[in-house]
């Protein structure tokens, strides 16, 4: 049996001549930020997929089936649908047996591009273990994923809205490569760097791809994070987001599971008049352009 999949004609295209793809998740688009700068984002991470010489394919799931490449219809509608679910490794099966319209996390969208054939993946920021998750055990399935799922993630590090330590630790002790590209600190989201350092440095896409073909020659599980940091123009420095980042915490007091990242982004976007959202938008689209390279990489090693 065969997962339930419906490719685009240029993703299937790219597919049968051997061409670099890029897999891109939805929850951006549905989740991450609001109408219409949702589907503008989109629009032009994918053009810088394609500016960079791969093929993108946006993922979502729609009607029974995984979408591998959405037409600007789909991606339309995506960016204007109230009720969309949001869906993890947990309950991409169901949504796709209930007929229900689903963006995938970054857990769900590494599923699917395995699934697909598709080696990397560019996305915003990794979830990872929430503050305070020594009393509610809120810890992204993201992290699990990364440790089995033979994808090489392109991010600007976990949300900073995280606790960083805790998730850096958790991704050491599931054996997942953090690699800090071109820097030897680990990037944090909106801000190019923290006080943790990155546990490995690579400094081109070159490197990056030969050492995900030889996790594959080794047999082992799972795939790479690369913690590419945001562009320098467009960070906001550490000192200024923290105290932010306090305040939407304290505001997000009673919200749980699958709201709480949503309602802490927002939040942020509000407490910086919209900052933070242009930051974001800066760092999906400079993690667009590395995946790129490093799926072209891949596609020609």
């Amino acid at each position: 049996m065969t997962a339930p999949m419906k490719f685009s004609p240029k993703v299937a295209c790219a597919r049968a001549d051997g061409r670099p793809i890029v897999a891109l998740e939805s929850t951006i688009i549905t989740h991450g930020m609001p109408f219409p700068q949702n589907l503008e984002t989109a629009r032009a991470v994918e053009q810088a997929v394609r500016d960079a010489g791969a093929v993108p394919a946006t993922i979502a799931v729609m009607a029974g089936h995984i979408h591998v490449g959405l037409d600007d219809d789909q991606l339309q509608a995506l960016a204007r649908a109230n009720d969309v679910r949001k869906i993890s490794r947990a309950d991409l099966a169901v949504c796709l047996t209930q007929g229900w319209t689903g963006a995938t996390t970054v857990a769900a969208t590494m599923i699917c591009a395995h699934l697909a054939g598709i080696a990397v993946f560019a996305t915003g920021g990794i979830g990872g273990v929430h503050r305070g998750a020594d009393q509610s055990f809120d810890i992204s399935a993201d992290l699990h994923e990364l440790a089995q799922t033979p994808v090489t993630v392109v991010s600007a590090g976990a949300k900073a809205i995280l606790d960083l330590p805790k998730t850096l630790e958790v991704l050491e002790t599931l054996g997942v490569p953090v690699i800090g590209y071109q820097t030897d600190r680990l990037p944090a989201f909106w801000s190019r760097g923290s006080d943790l350092p990155a546990p490995l440095r690579m400094d081109s896409p070159a490197q990056i791809a030969a050492a995900h073909r030889m996790r594959a020659r080794l047999g082992l599980p799972g795939g790479q994070l690369i913690a590419n940091p945001i562009p320098a123009e467009a960070e906001i420095a550490h000192d200024q987001i923290a105290p932010i980042i306090e305040a939407a915490l304290r505001d997000a007091a009673g919200i749980t599971a699958k709201q709480v990242t949503p309602f802490l982004l927002n939040r942020v976007y509000e407490l910086t008049a919209g900052r933070s959202l242009t930051a974001n938008i800066a760092l999906i689209l400079n993690n667009a352009r590395l995946a790129a390279r490093i799926a072209d990489e891949i596609s020609t090693g």
